[in-house]
């Protein structure tokens, strides 16, 4: 092989790794950090009282660790069962707001780790987890969580009735409301896989929708929850 061939596969590698570090750093950069987290890039900028670059390192340090994470496929009736249970959160909604919103908690959590994401024990690297792959709507399971945990931190008062700290009805309808968005984005088939018609079926003869296009049951969208 002469020098001028040998010089030339050099340069020819030297602009194949260039190209490929420009690419790595367009998907892990400001840019594509923005697009892949959007809400959550902006929570993240706020955390760090305005540092971008503090920010975007803690997101670029989520996508190392939980990047990688391949989301298992849920078969049909597997589906149908998590959606049918969801339903019934919603309908115990109308009855027991905050007893709704703790059992609409511990769902997205098993549904998460049925997906493949850390399960329920390790709520922290779950949430971490699903910022990566479902940044726009984690949110929603932080809410509820968070009032979950506050209703059970609710000091009663002499009176029998709970105080100011206890969430309030239309708080809780509000946060279900945002994590059916996740519950739905963990439901939905990943890229590639195959729902039975059944489900679909099922999905649109038991849900309606809100102002949001949120689904919701019928019963959930009719009444007023009543206060607990």
């Amino acid at each position: 092989m002469s020098t001028g061939v040998i010089i030339a596969l050099i340069v020819i590698v030297a602009v194949v790794v260039a190209v490929l570090a420009v690419r790595a750093r367009g998907s892990h950069g400001g840019g594509g950090l923005k697009r892949r987290f959007g809400p959550e890039y902006d929570r993240a900028v706020a955390r760090h009282d305005g540092d971008v670059q503090a920010a975007e390192r803690e997101l670029a340090a989520l996508v190392e660790r939980h990047g990688g994470l391949r989301e298992r496929p849920l078969e049909p009736a597997e589906r149908e069962r998590y959606e049918a249970r969801w339903t019934a959160t919603q309908e115990h909604f109308v009855d027991s707001p905050r007893e709704a919103v703790a059992e609409a908690d511990r769902l997205v959590a098993e549904l998460a780790g049925a997906r493949g994401f850390p399960d329920a024990g390790q709520y922290e690297e779950q949430v971490a987890a699903l910022s990566v792959h479902h940044a726009r709507h984690v949110q929603g399971y932080r809410s509820v969580h968070r009032l979950a945990g506050a209703q059970g931190k609710a000091v009663g008062t002499a009176d029998g009735s709970s105080d100011a700290a206890a969430p309030g009805t239309e708080d809780l309808r509000g946060a279900l409301l945002e994590a059916r968005a996740l519950f739905e984005d963990l439901l939905a088939p990943a890229r590639g896989e195959l729902t039975s018609k059944k489900t679909e079926t099922t999905t649109t003869a038991t849900a309606r929708h809100d102002d949001h296009g949120r689904h919701l049951p019928r019963a959930f969208q009719r009444h007023q929850p009543k206060e607990s």
